[in-house]
């Protein structure tokens, strides 16, 4: 009653589309609409004050976790007829968001700050990433393709308006703390692919979490043809080595713009008072 039942409620939202390739103008124009929307909010919104930020963030991390729970429900009795794929079980770099904008309300402003300064760091990059490369987000369905590009559109709000609102730290000992919660994550992200690896019933795939499975070579490109020639080890080390070399280039890109931003955000203060 209850598969039928929800069912009845995503069937008709199933709608059918012939999956675009990266580079074409599908990909290039939404891509280009959603990244401009975004910069443009988060620079609007970038004078929010602490209390008003949160409040924000809060409400996307409820808006994602919404998109999420969609997401999870179509692929599960949709596309997959009642059967779990841990293919897309939601803990990828780009799912962490979610639960960390939930988490904001409730942390110490010591830790709320960590939390803006890694999103920006490895999230802001991620999502940029996905954007250039977006093989994942193309589906045959239009509401799961949608929803990948408006995900990631929104995780690219919440980085430049962590940037633009002088909220993330360009501290080499705050990198040092982002960077272990990243690793941190990929020790959580690793154990996911493993027990799925033992609960995953065929057809249905074991779960490749942050793309560092010890069962596949790495599918990013350049890490994938690392991973054939050198081993799967080889190109999964070298990935999270790139993503944190890229999480370094993101905080020297933000030293001298949250400077900017600062700067401007305390002289638009002092002009209201």
């Amino acid at each position: 009653m209850k598969y039928l039942l929800l069912n009845y409620i995503l069937e008709p939202t199933a709608w059918p589309m012939e999956p675009s390739a990266p580079g074409s103008v599908f990909h290039l124009a939404l891509s280009f609409i959603l990244i401009s929307l975004a910069l443009l909010l988060a620079w609007k919104l970038r004078h929010l004050g602490e209390p008003q930020a949160i409040r924000l963030l809060t409400g996307l991390g409820i808006l994602l976790f919404c998109c999420e729970l969609y997401k999870q429900l179509f692929i599960y009795y949709i596309e997959n007829n009642g059967h779990y794929n841990w293919w897309y079980f939601p803990f990828q770099l780009c799912s962490l968001p979610m639960y960390l904008c939930l988490l904001l309300p409730f942390l110490t402003a010591r830790k709320r700050a960590l939390l803006f300064t890694f999103m920006y760091q490895y999230n802001l990059l991620g999502a940029l990433l996905v954007f250039a490369e977006p093989s994942g987000l193309m589906h045959p369905y239009w509401t799961l393709t949608l929803h990948g590009f408006f995900w990631h559109g929104i995780l690219v709000f919440i980085g430049f308006f962590i940037l633009f609102s002088g909220r993330a730290s360009s501290g080499n000992d705050v990198f040092l703390k982002t960077t272990a919660l990243f690793l941190s994550c990929c020790a959580i992200a690793a154990g996911i692919n493993v027990l799925s690896r033992q609960v995953a019933l065929p057809p249905w795939q074991d779960a490749d979490m942050f793309y560092i499975s010890p069962f596949y070579p790495n599918t990013q490109i350049v890490f994938h043809q690392i991973a054939e020639r050198f081993g799967i080890s080889a190109g999964n080390i070298a990935y999270l080595a790139a993503i944190i070399a890229g999480a370094f280039l993101m905080k020297e890109i933000s030293g001298a713009v949250s400077k900017h931003c600062k700067k401007s955000v305390k002289m638009t203060r002092h002009d209201l008072l």
